[in-house]
């Protein structure tokens, strides 16, 4: 790469094989020198996960990609820890962007925390270097696949489209992730708007039927309906207004509330000095 080539490190939870990565490696390889490191296997549902027993094992895998060859890091981790190898052990130098998708499926509401997409760009944001999480919207039956009748099109032009405004426009301090939802059907003239993180599920767990507790039988998942939905959400803009949406993320979790207020009124209620009342 040139020296003043921008640097962008590429991931992806649904593993290295998916056609997701490669329709962003592709996009991305226009305005980027582009290094792709993700998981071995798939890894939906990851969030920002870090278990021990993971290998850490980097296997380099040949690829032809835009017509030229590519050599891509499959990493025996999790998104996240992918994330961290490439970082440390693959980049040449700190990259400009480390850009996650793009995934099989939506990324929306209070479901954020679970997803491998969104927690590799949290990884990343940890280190201090602008993130960009990227998500289409597909019907469920393809969430963990490989599926080559998905069109990764649409959702690889808005995926170069934030790439490059987060490469070149300022971010508030408080903006450490970009998520981005793009809804099925969507063309390259979609429109897109800011959103905030729904509050709302967004899938609904769906209880295991089975005989007997020790029978093999997953946490299954389909589509809430959601109610009382906040019209400026993610889910919003992606299911009833089918536009593009595109939430700025924070790594800092605490909540945004006044909290030399809240603490006074927990001392009252505990008596004034902030202990636990005795039982008499």
């Amino acid at each position: 790469m040139n020296r003043d080539e921008k640097l962008i490190l590429l991931t992806n939870d649904d593993g290295i094989n998916s056609p997701g990565l490669r329709a962003a490696a592709e996009s991305l390889a226009a305005i980027a020198w582009v290094t792709v490191a993700a998981p071995r296997d798939q890894w939906t549902g990851a969030g920002r996960s870090m278990p021990s027993t993971t290998g850490g094992a980097i296997h380099i895998q040949r690829e032809l990609i835009g017509g030229d060859h590519w050599e891509m890091y499959a990493v025996d981790g999790t998104p996240a820890q992918a994330v961290q190898h490439g970082l440390l052990e693959l980049v040449p130098r700190p990259p400009d962007l480390v850009v996650s998708g793009i995934n099989y499926g939506e990324n929306v509401g209070t479901g954020v925390t679970i997803s491998g997409t969104v927690g590799a760009a949290l990884e990343a944001a940890s280190f201090e270097i602008p993130a960009l999480a990227v998500s289409l919207e597909t019907p469920k039956e393809f969430h963990l696949s490989h599926s080559n009748d998905i069109d990764f099109s649409a959702a690889a032009h808005f995926t170069r489209l934030f790439a490059e405004v987060l490469l070149s426009a300022n971010r508030p301090p408080d903006v450490d992730v970009l998520k981005v939802d793009v809804p099925i059907g969507a063309t390259s003239q979609t429109p897109w708007r800011l959103t905030h993180q729904s509050r709302q599920r967004y899938f609904k767990p769906v209880k295991p039927q089975r005989e007997n507790f020790s029978d093999k039988a997953r946490v299954d998942y389909s589509r809430e309906v959601v109610p009382n939905l906040e019209p400026d959400s993610d889910v919003a803009a992606l299911l009833h207004q089918k536009i593009v949406s595109v939430t700025p993320l924070s790594l800092d979790l605490t909540s945004r509330i006044d909290l030399k207020a809240w603490e006074s009124e927990l001392r009252q209620a505990r008596g004034g000095q902030g202990e636990l009342k005795q039982k008499a």
